[in-house]
């Protein structure tokens, strides 16, 4: 009886085979470099044609100044409150608006800045930038 040799061939195999694996790789890799200019291939179509003019309308940037004791300083000329307000009106109602760019003074109360930003705001002017000098 043959005891030994019986245990020998009922072993347990503790290595996956490889090849079923690099022949499905094989096979896709193959499937893929078919399919891959196919879908590079373009439909062609007949678009309309159409003239495109550049639009050179940039708007234009106020600079709205605030110095030390509270004036306003509209593109560097001194205006009151009241100017100030109806400039910014007439800003509000440009199409293309242009750009609000508010320095204030250091020195000056937060106060006057508030309120040229609330008067900006009132008159519907929607692009308002802070400008700052960078700090040495």
């Amino acid at each position: 009886m043959a005891f030994g040799t019986q245990d020998e061939t009922d072993e347990v195999m503790n290595e996956i085979n490889m090849t079923p694996l690099v022949d499905v790789m094989l096979v896709l890799l193959i499937i893929f470099i078919i399919t891959v200019p196919v879908m590079k291939h373009a439909v062609n179509i007949d678009l309309p044609r159409a003239t495109n003019q550049p639009q050179d309308a940039k708007p234009e940037t106020i600079r709205l100044s605030v110095d030390a004791d509270g004036s306003y300083y509209w593109n560097e000329g001194k205006v009151d409150d009241a100017t100030m307000e109806r400039q910014l009106l007439a800003a509000g109602r440009q199409n293309p608006q242009p750009e609000l760019h508010i320095r204030g003074d250091k020195s000056v109360r937060y106060e006057r800045v508030a309120q040229a930003m609330a008067a900006a705001q009132k008159a519907g002017v929607r692009k308002i930038g802070f400008i700052t000098e960078p700090k040495n």
